[in-house]
C-alpha cells in the first residue's frame, strides 16, 4: 500500500457540493500531526478548519488559495512515513509507439531550445516538467512583450533533462503553486509586468485593486496579500506610472468608479434562501411596544447574584426565555409547512441571527426548550462567540425551528424580518430606550422596546400570531411574575 495518501475535500454539511479554499495552514515539506488543522475552507454555510486525516509530511498541495473545489476532490498529499527514505515511483505501462507518434513536435517558430521545458526532446517528443507527463499538443512559447526588461523568475529554471521514452512518470493533478511573472491582472495598458501569486491576483480582482500601481513588499519585490489589503483600505502608495490620488481611488474602485463584490459563500446562500422564503411563504408582520422596565431591573438583580457574576446576561436572554415559554402555550408556532401537511415539532431549535464578516448566519441552540435559564445563557454566549470567531459549523446552522433577530444592538427599533426557510415564525427584538410612558396613570420615563413578529400565514393565522406575541410581551413586562405563573 502506498505511503502517499491523498486527502479529499470532505462533505462539510448537508447538501454542500463545493468549498472555497481560504487559507492553507501548512506548506509543502511541513511535518503535521493527526487532526492538526491544515486548511480553512469556506462553504455556502460557514468557514471551517479541516484537520489532517493522517500524520506525516506534506508532499503536495493541489489547489491554491482562492480555488473553488468540489467535494471529493483531492486537495493535499501526505507522506505517512517520511522517515522511510525516498518514495519509489509506481511503475506505469510503457507507452506504445503509436502513442508516442501522436505527440506533436514543437514547431520551429517560437520554439525553445532542445531539452528545455516546452521544447523538443529526444525521440521527437515535447520536453515537459518531470511529473507532468508528455504533452499531446504542439508546444509554443508565447512571445514576450518588448516594452521593457523582464523581471527575474522567482524560482530557478529546472535543469535541462532529456525525458526517457519509458516508463512515463505519473501525471500530477495541478501545477505547483509558485510565484510567477506575468502580465498584471488589471493591467493599465503600459505593458508593465508584476510579480504576484495567483491567489494574490484573484484577491486583487475581487477587491478592484490594480496590481501595477502597487510596490511589492514580498521576496524579489513580489506583491503579497497584505499589499493588496492595504491598497484596498486606501493606504497603498502609487508607482511612478500613476498619480497618488488616482492610486488611492483605484484601491477602492476601478477605473469606472465602480466596485464589484463577488456573491459567494454565506452571502450567496443567504440571498438564495431569503428570496425563496419571501416568495414562497406568505409573510405577515405584527408589532408590539412593551414596557420592559421591570425586566431590566430583574436582569440587574440577576447579575448581582454570586452564581451569575461571571455569566453574560443581556436583555436577549429574557426575550429567548419568553419565546420558549410562549411556544409551550402555542406549539403550532413551532412548525413547518410540508405541502400536504403541517409538521408540528415538540423540540425547539432556537436560532439567533448573528452578523459576521462573511454575512448573516443563523446558528441555533439545539433543544433550547429543555434548558434552564443559566444553561440557556451559557449556550447563547458560546453561540455568539463562535459566530464572531467564524468557527460556526454547518451542523449548528441546520435544523432550526424558530428564530430571534436582535436588531436592537444596532440602535434600530424593530423591523419586518424574513422567515428562514422551513420555519413559521421569526421575532425581531428592537432597541431598549428610555421613553415617556403612562405608568399607573402618570407619564413617567420608562424602559421601552418594540417587538416585530413575522409569521407564515399558511400556518399561523392572525389570532394565533397575536396571542403568541402578546404572551411574549406579558413575560417581558413582568418576567418574575410570569415565571411563577407559567412554570
Amino acid at each position: 500500500m502506498s505511503r502517499i495518501k491523498e486527502f479529499n475535500l470532505p462533505d462539510l454539511g448537508e447538501g454542500l457540493t463545493e468549498g472555497e479554499i481560504l487559507a492553507w495552514l501548512v506548506k509543502v515539506g511541513d511535518v503535521i500531526e493527526l487532526n492538526q488543522p491544515i486548511v480553512e475552507v469556506e462553504t455556502a454555510k460557514a468557514a471551517v478548519e479541516i484537520p489532517a486525516k493522517w500524520a506525516g509530511q506534506v508532499r503536495s498541495i493541489f489547489h491554491p488559495e482562492g480555488s473553488t473545489v468540489e467535494v471529493g476532490t483531492p486537495i493535499i498529499a501526505i507522506d505517512t512515513d517520511p522517515g522511510a527514505g525516498p518514495v519509489e515511483e509506481e511503475a506505469t505501462p510503457t507507452p506504445s509507439a503509436a502513442a508516442l507518434a501522436a505527440v506533436d513536435v514543437a514547431p520551429s517558430e517560437g520554439a525553445v531550445e532542445p531539452g528545455l521545458i516546452g521544447g523538443p526532446a529526444p525521440g521527437g517528443r515535447t520536453a515537459v516538467l518531470v511529473g507532468y507527463g508528455p504533452r499531446s499538443t504542439a508546444a509554443k512559447r508565447r512571445p514576450r512583450k518588448a516594452t521593457g526588461p523582464v523581471p527575474a523568475q522567482t524560482t530557478p529554471a529546472p535543469a535541462a533533462q532529456p525525458v526517457p521514452a519509458a516508463p512515463a512518470v505519473p501525471v500530477a493533478r495541478t501545477a505547483p503553486v509558485t510565484p510567477r511573472t506575468a502580465p498584471a491582472a488589471n493591467g493599465n495598458g503600459t505593458g508593465a509586468l508584476v510579480l504576484a501569486k495567483p491567489p494574490v491576483r484573484k484577491l486583487a480582482r475581487d477587491l478592484g485593486v490594480d496590481l501595477t500601481t502597487l510596490t511589492g513588499s514580498g521576496p524579489l519585490g513580489s506583491i503579497t496579500r497584505e499589499d493588496v489589503h492595504r491598497a484596498a483600505d486606501g493606504a497603498a502608495t502609487a508607482t511612478s506610472t500613476v498619480v497618488a490620488t488616482q492610486a488611492t481611488t483605484a484601491a477602492a474602485f476601478g477605473a469606472d468608479r465602480e466596485r464589484r463584490i463577488p456573491v459567494k459563500g454565506v452571502r450567496k446562500l443567504t440571498a438564495e434562501n431569503m428570496s425563496a422564503s419571501a416568495f414562497t411563504a406568505p409573510h405577515v408582520t405584527e408589532f408590539l411596544t412593551v414596557d420592559v422596565t421591570r425586566a431590566m431591573k430583574a436582569l440587574d438583580r440577576l447579575r448581582a447574584r454570586r452564581e451569575w457574576r461571571d455569566v453574560r446576561v443581556s436583555p436577549l436572554l429574557l426575550v429567548a426565555k419568553a419565546v420558549l415559554l410562549a411556544v409551550q402555550r402555542h406549539p403550532m408556532v413551532n412548525s413547518t409547512w410540508a405541502g400536504d401537511e403541517i409538521v408540528v415539532k415538540e423540540y425547539v431549535n432556537l436560532g439567533i441571527a448573528a452578523a459576521t464578516e462573511r454575512g448573516l448566519i443563523v446558528p441555533n441552540i439545539k433543544d433550547a426548550g429543555q434548558l434552564s435559564l443559566r444553561e440557556l445563557a451559557d449556550a447563547m454566549t458560546a453561540l455568539v462567540q463562535t459566530a464572531k470567531a467564524g468557527k460556526t459549523s454547518p451542523a449548528d446552522m441546520s435544523g432550526g425551528t424558530l428564530t430571534i433577530t436582535n436588531v436592537g444592538v444596532f440602535g434600530v427599533d424593530t423591523g419586518t424580518p424574513i422567515l428562514p426557510p422551513g420555519e413559521s415564525a421569526i421575532l425581531a427584538f428592537g432597541a431598549v430606550r428610555e421613553m415617556p410612558w403612562v405608568h399607573k396613570g402618570k407619564v413617567k420615563p420608562r424602559q421601552v422596546t418594540t417587538l416585530g413578529l413575522s409569521f407564515d400565514h399558511r400556518i399561523i393565522d392572525g389570532e394565533l400570531g397575536s396571542k403568541f406575541l402578546r404572551d411574549i410581551g406579558d413575560f417581558l413586562t413582568d418576567p418574575e411574575a410570569a415565571l411563577l405563573a407559567w412554570t
